[in-house]
Formats: C-alpha cells, structure tokens, sequence
C-alpha cells in the first residue's frame, strides 16, 4: 500500500505501507509435525482464535499448497 509523507508545510513524498510479517513454527498434534509460516499478525490472530488444524484444513480447501 503507498501513500505519502507530509510535512510541516503540508509537502507530499511518497511512502510505502509494509505488511507486518513474522515467521512462525506450529505444532500440528493432528498430523504430528512441526510447520513454519510466514504471515501477517492479523493471521496469527486468526490462527489463535480458530486453530492452527482448522485454519490449515480452510486452507487446503482453497486450493493452497503446504509443504
């Protein structure tokens, strides 16, 4: 997402809004293994609130791939 900078004197220079990522391990005791994320925060948050099974299984429905 861009947008700008502005200043003092009301002057304008873009910017760049960067997504909050962080990479994180998960234990899946369905599966019994360990797996590594790269996501947003809001995901994480998403990840506490459902589950990491659930939120795998939706995943896989949509047609995302796990390694």
């Amino acid at each position: 997402m861009v947008g700008h900078n502005v200043s003092h004197s009301n002057a304008k220079t873009k910017r760049k809004f960067n997504v909050n990522l962080i990479k994180k391990r998960f234990f899946v005791p369905e599966e019994d293994t360990w797996i590594t994320l790269k996501l947003s925060t809001s995901a994480l948050k998403t990840i506490n609130r459902k589950g990491i099974f659930s939120v795998l299984k939706e995943a896989r429905a949509n047609g995302m791939e796990l390694k």
